[in-house]
């Protein structure tokens, strides 16, 4: 309705045309909507651990599990044993509807094992949201192909001098 409010599911509005459009793509992912937090779940996958730059706040040295902090991981899982480990979680969380790669490197630097995990999650969950976390560098020789693979959202990191 333009110019007009639209309520959403979970009793928010918005405000225009613009808004309505934006809110549509967000209000379901967990990532982007608070209230969505409560009835999606969304599960980041490391399996793109190499990087293109050193940010000052990047320690890779040391992984605890009382703390969680850009570039590290645990775990870092090959595509496929991403593939195994989203199917999993998928078969006991019927609310899993976000796949992301974010790390815990650059996920359009690792372009190979970024791509390989999103083509096999979406040929086994073809109506799951795809995500990506990157710092932007790489983006523009991956723009055509993350179309093409219908991913959802593109978060770009913003880094600067100190």
């Amino acid at each position: 309705m333009p110019g007009g409010r639209a309520s959403s599911s979970y009793g928010l509005s918005v405000t225009d045309d613009k808004d309505a459009r934006i809110w549509e793509r967000i209000k379901d992912h967990p990532c982007f909507s608070e209230q969505a937090h409560h009835y999606f779940a969304r599960m980041h996958v490391a399996v793109a651990p190499a990087c293109n730059i050193q940010c000052n706040y990047c320690n890779r040295k040391y992984d605890c599990t009382n703390e969680s902090r850009p570039g590290v991981a645990s775990v870092k899982l090959t595509p496929d044993q991403a593939l195994r480990k989203v199917l999993a979680v998928a078969s006991k969380v019927p609310e899993l509807s976000v796949i992301g790669v974010a790390g815990p490197g650059d996920a359009c630097y690792d372009w190979r094992k970024t791509a390989a995990t999103f083509e096999g999650v979406a040929r086994e969950i073809p109506d799951i949201k795809l995500c990506i976390s990157t710092n932007g560098l790489a983006l523009p020789d991956h723009v055509d192909e993350l179309a093409d693979m219908n991913v959802d959202h593109v978060t770009i990191t913003i880094n600067m001098v100190d």
